[in-house]
């Protein structure tokens, strides 16, 4: 028996001081690869002229800074074939600015970056969106019956198919959550954006935006939200990478990650009672 208490002790210290202990896994380390931020968004009400495009590349897993990426020449060409230029105004930056872009609804835009002679393309259309006509609030939500529910209603128009990206930002949360929705078993009609949260409480706010994205678009972030939701575990990868819309013209198999889409916004702040 002494020695079974022995052993035991032994065991439970080993344990404990484990416990302790950072413990840093080897990781291999793939070559860097461009990343492009190419969101352009345009909000209702506004000229939408102010648009950004941010170069980042992937770094380690375990490092804390992200490298941007500069002397890169980044360009937007519509349908009619005007040019708008992203000039990256602050070194080192990454964030390539535009103070005229002109956002149409249904324009097609092509996006080009060259950057180390290598040339990168995406196009994408400006897509339209419903407004937000009303925000409701259930605080008797979930399996407790005590989460708080927030619903964010739009008229879906019903001469067309459409897709939505909903943008849910807490001032209680760091981290935005996002959901996809399509018109598919509601269109024409009047729909909703839902969201819960346990950790909200009353008197904290909740940024909600809508987007009007394109079919792509949609199954693109929708692959990333199922990814991101860690459905595969803290340490697992994702089964494949998941590659956007963006085609390296110059070595196609040094592709670049990110989406270049274009996308009408509503946006709402909206008070937890």
């Amino acid at each position: 028996m002494k020695n079974l208490l022995y052993i035991f002790s032994i065991i439970t210290a080993v344990l404990l001081s484990s416990c302790e202990d950072v413990v840093q896994v080897d990781l291999d380390t793939a070559a860097p690869k461009l990343v492009i931020n190419g969101s352009l968004q345009w909000q209702k009400g506004t000229a939408g002229n102010e648009q950004k495009i941010k170069l980042t590349t992937t770094t380690g897993f375990y490092d804390t800074t992200i490298p941007t990426v500069s002397g890169a020449l980044v360009l937007v060409t519509n349908s009619d074939n005007v040019t708008f230029n992203f000039t990256e105004e602050v070194p080192s930056s990454g964030l390539y600015l535009c103070h005229d872009f002109v956002p149409e609804i249904d324009k097609t835009y092509t996006l080009t970056v060259v950057l180390n002679g290598e040339t990168y393309n995406a196009t994408e259309t400006l897509k339209s969106v419903s407004p937000i006509t009303n925000i409701t609030q259930n605080n008797e939500g979930g399996l407790s019956g005590t989460d708080i529910e927030i619903k964010s209603y739009f008229n879906d128009p019903g001469d067309a198919v459409n897709y939505y990206l909903f943008k849910y930002k807490s001032s209680n949360d760091a981290i935005p959550s996002y959901e996809v929705n399509d018109d598919e078993f509601f269109q024409g009609n009047e729909f909703f954006g839902y969201y819960t949260n346990e950790d909200i409480a009353a008197g904290d706010t909740l940024d909600i935006t809508i987007y009007g994205i394109s079919k792509r678009y949609s199954e693109y972030m929708n692959k990333l939200i199922l990814i991101s939701g860690g459905s595969n575990g803290p340490f697992s990868t994702p089964p494949a990478t998941i590659r956007g819309n963006i085609v390296n013209q110059t070595h196609p198999d040094n592709y670049a990650l990110g989406y270049f889409n274009l996308s009408e916004t509503d946006i709402r702040q909206y008070v937890i009672q």
